[in-house]
């Protein structure tokens, strides 16, 4: 499903996504994924642990979206306290969601990160 919203050039913008795998800006990715506007990184601990999302901290995120792959997962109490303290909020839903949510408010020029597990 290509679900490319029209973005400036630079940006990372997550064109497709589907089971097991992602693409973004072009890259083909197969493996977890943390996405920012200006990079796109393996997320190592593809989790939902303590500590799990500390790449995400200082990169002046406004906003996190955690795609849980294809079933929401509750947040731990500990890592959504960790990431309020450090001033990011954050929304769990869906992969498929997650993407289309990223390219939307990436288009609205917010700071937005997607934490992405895959299908």
């Amino acid at each position: 499903m290509d679900i490319t919203p029209l973005v400036p050039a630079d940006r990372k913008v997550i064109d497709s996504y589907g089971p097991g795998r992602f693409r973004v800006a072009g890259q083909n990715y197969q493996s977890a994924l943390l996405v920012f506007p200006d990079a796109v990184e393996q997320w190592a601990a593809a989790g939902l642990e303590p500590g799990a999302l500390d790449a995400v901290k200082g990169r002046g995120v406004e906003v996190l979206l955690i795609g849980c792959g294809k079933a929401i997962q509750f947040l731990p109490p500990a890592l959504r306290a960790e990431l309020r303290a450090a001033g990011i909020g954050v929304e769990i839903m869906d992969t498929g969601a997650a993407c289309r949510t990223y390219n939307v408010l990436l288009a609205e020029g917010r700071k937005v990160a997607a934490a992405l597990l895959p299908l």
